[in-house]
């Protein structure tokens, strides 16, 4: 397995740093990485530094740096040391530059500016932390996409992740024993999706579930025809009413919030009025 040291600069969060270095390392095999993360690097003092470290352990040097001094004196020092330093954002800054006729502000952090859909973005997270696990179901025409679906089938964690890309997003679990609210039959403004995924998926994920919290892993939550019970009605609701439904058993979070994010696009393209040629 090789090692690789991989230093992350940033003069701002660096969270588009982490996302770009994720996505590409994740088309390698048997790399041993150790990442050495550097935000807010403002100051040439800062930078300094982390150029010592990054002497010490030689690697690839990823960077998005806007002040130009700050980033020749990293470009310098990196071709000194026979590293290379790469800044993934300049071929689309140099696109835009072209496209636009006009150059770039040169502003560290621009993206996290304090606009309205960043205040959105925070009111979406705290309405759906409200609204986890069938709570405050009165409100639900107020939500952006109610997900439902069996215990365990990843329904929080992809409406919080739903909630950073700015969707209210409610969720309901759907239990045999106890029907959902009558009026999530009726609701209007939201997308409803069904979450669904295989019962072997299932079952290991609830017997986790349960030793991490201390209770014994023989109960009819984990019982396979049990949970198959559990899946088939809850198909068999999504079926009957038509919602759209995604099988979470083999996708991430992102991907599943991915894909319910263009039924939402094309649910709003279909409601537009269609402009005649």
């Amino acid at each position: 397995m090789m090692r690789l040291h991989l230093h992350l600069l940033s003069d701002s969060t660096g969270e588009t740093l982490e996302n770009i270095a994720k996505a590409a390392l994740a088309q390698y095999d048997d790399v041993e990485t150790v990442r050495h993360f550097w935000p807010m690097v403002r100051t040439e003092a800062h930078l300094e530094r982390i150029l010592q470290e990054i002497a010490q352990n030689p690697g690839l040097v990823v960077f998005t740096l806007v002040n130009p001094a700050t980033r020749r004196i990293l470009e310098q020092r990196c071709l000194a040391l026979g590293l290379p330093a790469v800044a993934p954002l300049d071929p689309v800054n140099d696109a835009l530059s072209g496209l636009l006729g006009q150059q770039a502000k040169a502003r560290p952090g621009r993206q996290h500016v304090l606009d309205a859909a960043y205040f959105a973005r925070v009111d979406a997270i705290q309405w759906t932390i409200a609204h986890d696990d069938g709570i405050a179901w009165e409100e639900w025409e107020e939500a952006d996409i109610v997900l439902a679906g069996v215990s365990r089938s990843s329904k929080t964690p992809t409406s919080i992740y739903l909630a950073n890309r700015g969707y209210k997003a409610a969720n309901i679990p759907i239990v045999v024993e106890s029907p959902p609210p009558k009026i999530l039959y009726g609701l209007k403004n939201p997308l409803i999706v069904g979450l669904t995924t295989s019962a072997d998926r299932l079952i290991q994920v609830r017997r986790n579930r349960l030793l991490s919290l201390n209770q014994q892993p023989d109960t009819s939550y984990v019982e396979e025809e049990a949970v198959m019970r559990e899946l088939a009605f809850a198909r068999r609701m999504f079926a009957d009413n038509g919602w759209p439904v995604i099988d979470v058993t083999r996708r991430s979070i992102e991907e599943t919030a991915a894909a319910i994010i263009a039924l939402c696009n094309q649910r709003r393209a279909d409601a537009s009025p269609k402009v005649e040629g």
